[in-house]
């Protein structure tokens, strides 16, 4: 692998996991599993929108659930929002965290930069909730200017892949980032994380990883329901408990 510098501290300090939920079986693996945090949404496969509001009560109430965080995106495609979709990002921000989650988790993008407007309303909705910033930050060509801007403006922690499809191809960007963040803002890797990338990923320093830990259920359409949904043989994504508990277990292993 790449011949990344692990700090002294990073090695000593636990990693969090959080794990990327999209169904009633999703939060029953987390709640047995023991994750750090949830982050909550529907549609993963469409890089994940913002959940039903009864999935977030029935996430919030499931026992034994780790902390709630809901991905708050109001449609697929890229980041860039009119008023009318950030009034509606707003409104999700509210109603969820009145439901009981714990924070959320959202990402706007203007003019190749960070929308620094929606995300001082987000965090002003918010209150003192943590806000996470997602994987739109991958779309950014100055990350460096990007984490400089969001740890200013109080967010939380950055959900990324250092900008590549997967991050087990940018670990010397993600080391980078980590860097570069100080300590200000959480750097948490995320984006094609295998149990076989953890310990490369613990070797850049992050302290958290995010995966969705996906399995396939096969399951026929016999009517076609959209272009994304065509009739026949096909299945739907859930969690998968095997690859979870691999997942928590090859992260805890390192500490």
């Amino acid at each position: 692998m790449f011949p990344i510098t692990l700090p002294e501290e990073a090695a000593l300090s636990p990693v969090a996991f959080e794990l990327a939920v999209q169904d009633t079986h999703g939060l029953e693996v987390a709640a047995r599993l023991g994750a750090d945090r949830i982050e909550l949404c529907s549609a993963l496969a469409l890089g994940g929108v913002t959940p039903s509001l009864a999935f977030v009560e029935a996430a919030v109430a499931t026992p034994g659930i780790p902390p709630v965080h809901v991905l708050v995106r109001p449609r697929p495609g890229g980041f860039t929002y009119d008023p009318a979709e950030t009034a509606t990002i707003l409104q999700d921000v509210r109603h969820v965290l009145r439901a009981g989650a714990t924070g959320v988790v959202i990402g706007g993008v203007r003019d190749a930069t960070v929308d620094t407007d929606l995300v001082k309303r987000v965090l002003d909705a918010a209150g003192d909730a943590p806000v996470t910033f997602h994987r739109a930050f991958d779309s950014l060509p100055d990350p460096v200017t990007a984490v400089e801007t969001l740890a200013a403006l109080g967010v939380r922690r950055i959900l990324t892949s250092a900008g590549a499809t997967s991050v087990a191809d940018a670990l010397p960007a993600l080391a980078a980032l980590v860097t570069t963040a100080a300590g200000r803002i959480d750097i948490m890797a995320g984006g094609g994380v295998t149990v076989d990338l953890i310990p490369a990923l613990l070797r850049t320093g992050v302290p958290a990883i995010h995966a969705s830990a996906k399995c396939l259920i096969p399951d026929d359409l016999t009517i076609g329901l959209g272009t994304s949904s065509p009739a026949g043989p096909g299945g739907r994504e859930t969690t998968d408990l095997g690859l979870a508990t691999a997942l928590l277990a090859a992260i805890r292993a390192a500490h």
